[in-house]
């Protein structure tokens, strides 16, 4: 192997991660165009379904397939895989670019594609991890793993400010600016990537990837729809049909793990988890992940529904503005992930990625202490804190789980990372949500009812509104809407002027539920401490410095 190849290694998987996180979050402040564009209303009950399988399809999918797609990558050739996943990512691009529908239809669409998309992100996030492994030496793979994760974490805010900057012009270019990039990463990567790593023939546990991503897909349906509003409740946990996706998928899990145990040539690899370093810089990667997953919504809401509204921001540029003043975070990320991977390579992975869990709990805490209508430089500094404890932690964490594995097993080890991750992702948003909800719950319709009748709402209608699910001024509040002018709809041309200015104005929902929001935030926030602390003392057991040796693992199988 040469030694430029490894730069071209990073250089290209970088590319296809960054693609990826760009996408991944650009959708979010494009979401109202997306929808104006379609002629669907996302704040309609009847369409809340769509807009929330659009944000969370992409991470079911690929959280299902990530571990398959790995396993196929330690089989038949990680560069194989991800080669064919960065081609699928592209044609699901140009899918989404040319959606011919309109209305629910569209919505369909858009979603098909999304999770079509979805999992050629899975086998790019798959093999990525494995093919830097496979070409940098082990006392180089902390710092280059460090770069490939901070494109990621890069990519999740960029694509922030260029969703914002690229739905201003018309909602296709948010998926046409994927093209370019997705067709020079799959020629080159088609062209200059090669297998160097061991690969091991087998067969395809055809029982266990059925039974895993059946359980997995379940219980993920489950939480997501778990979300949404049920008969008189804000949420769907006593849903009937949630109950028994939850339940019977745990059940199918439980079935999966059972044959794994049995099976010759199983697909989770269950003997990897005897590894102490594997095991539990896992775990810690999904406490991590389940910590800040959620929180960032709740920043950005809290961003767009109550400190921007305040300092005179109009709603419409919320989602745009509350990206860039999130960019401290990104910052602080930028800073500790290189050092952080460098140092990890010499001193390993504990002192780094415990730190940094131990830093994030700290700063969720000086989160909770911050007042609703916060001052800013206090704000950013918190939040660049963050971004650092992030940073401390990622690279590390991954260089320890990859370093862990044999050579053989590391693509399907590579794909249970992402998996814990992915996984702690939709569960963080489920579980911050219904947290939130239920702070709101308590104290919201009381105060949105005495403000609404006091500014001539009709008594029956202000009991309506106040009686409704909070999720509803939640997500208007997150796709840069105002809120009460969206509910209030036609009702407001039966008010005098004055009041209606003050309805709809820039601080009246702001200052409603500043108090209520805050109270949920506190539930949130202590959550994210607790996760962050237990994270810390799973990545402090994990043992010292730890890379596994192998004889002749660096000698490639000839297909």
């Amino acid at each position: 192997m040469k030694p430029a190849y490894k730069w071209i290694a990073l250089s290209n998987t970088t590319i296809g991660m960054l693609l990826a996180t760009v996408n991944a979050t650009s959708i979010l402040i494009a979401m109202p165009v997306i929808f104006r564009g379609i002629d669907i209303n996302p704040l309609d009950p009847a369409n809340f379904s769509y807009l929330l399988w659009l944000l969370m399809g992409y991470m079911v999918v690929s959280a299902v397939l990530v571990v398959t797609a790995g396993r196929l990558g330690d089989m038949f050739g990680r560069t194989r895989v991800y080669n064919l996943g960065f081609a699928i990512f592209t044609l699901a691009a140009i899918g989404l670019t040319f959606v011919w529908s309109r209305g629910s239809a569209g919505a369909i669409e858009l979603i098909v594609f999304r999770m079509l998309q979805a999992i050629g992100g899975a086998m790019l996030m798959a093999s990525g991890a494995a093919i830097i492994t496979d070409a940098f030496p082990a006392n180089q793979r902390g710092f280059a793993l460090g770069i490939n994760m901070i494109a990621a974490m890069a990519g999740s805010f960029l694509g922030i400010v260029i969703g914002g900057v690229l739905a201003a012009i018309n909602w296709r270019w948010i998926f046409a600016v994927n093209l370019p990039i997705g067709a020079l990463g799959t020629v080159w990567g088609f062209w200059q990537l090669r297998e160097v790593g061991l690969r091991h023939r087998g067969r395809i546990d055809w029982i266990g990837n059925l039974t895993f991503a059946a359980g997995l897909a379940m219980v993920l349906i489950g939480v997501t729809t778990g979300l949404q509003p049920y008969g008189g409740s804000s949420m769907g946990w006593s849903n009937p049909e949630v109950l028994l996706l939850l339940l019977g998928g745990l059940a199918v899990l439980a079935l999966f793990a059972y044959w794994e145990t049995r099976t010759p040539e199983p697909m989770f690899h269950l003997e990897l988890f005897s590894i102490r370093a594997f095991t539990l810089g896992n775990l810690a990667g999904m406490l991590g992940a389940v910590a800040r997953g959620g929180l960032q919504f709740m920043l950005i809401i809290w961003l767009q529904g109550i400190w921007l509204p305040l300092h005179g921001y109009d709603y419409t540029q919320t989602p745009l503005w509350a990206g860039i003043y999130m960019l401290p975070m990104t910052i602080g990320f930028l800073v500790a992930g290189p050092v952080s991977g460098m140092l990890s390579d010499r001193y390993g992975a504990r002192p780094f990625a415990t730190s940094g869990m131990l830093l994030s709990a700290a700063t969720f805490g000086a989160l909770m202490l911050l007042p609703a209508d916060f001052s800013y430089p206090v704000f950013g500094l918190l939040i660049f804190l963050n971004g650092v404890a992030m940073g401390l932690f990622a690279s590390p964490n991954t260089a320890a789980i990859m370093n862990s594995v044999p050579a053989r097993h590391r693509g399907v080890a590579s794909g249970i990372r992402v998996t814990f991750q992915n996984v702690g992702m939709p569960l963080s948003i489920s579980l911050f949500f219904t947290l939130m909800i239920v702070g709101l719950n308590s104290t919201v319709p009381a105060a949105l009812f005495s403000g609404l009748t006091a500014n001539g709402v009709p008594a029956a209608l202000a009991h309506q509104l106040a009686a409704l699910p909070p999720i509803s001024y939640l997500f208007a509040s997150f796709l840069g809407y105002n809120p009460l002018a969206t509910l209030l709809g036609p009702v407001l041309g039966q008010l005098p002027p004055a009041d209606v200015a003050n309805l709809t104005g820039r601080t009246f929902f702001p200052s409603l539920i500043s108090g209520p929001f805050q109270h949920g935030l506190v539930l949130v926030l202590g959550f994210s401490i607790a996760a962050s602390l237990v994270a810390a003392v799973a990545s402090a057991l994990r043992g010292g410095r730890y890379i596994h040796e192998e004889a002749h693992e660096e000698v490639a199988v000839v297909a």
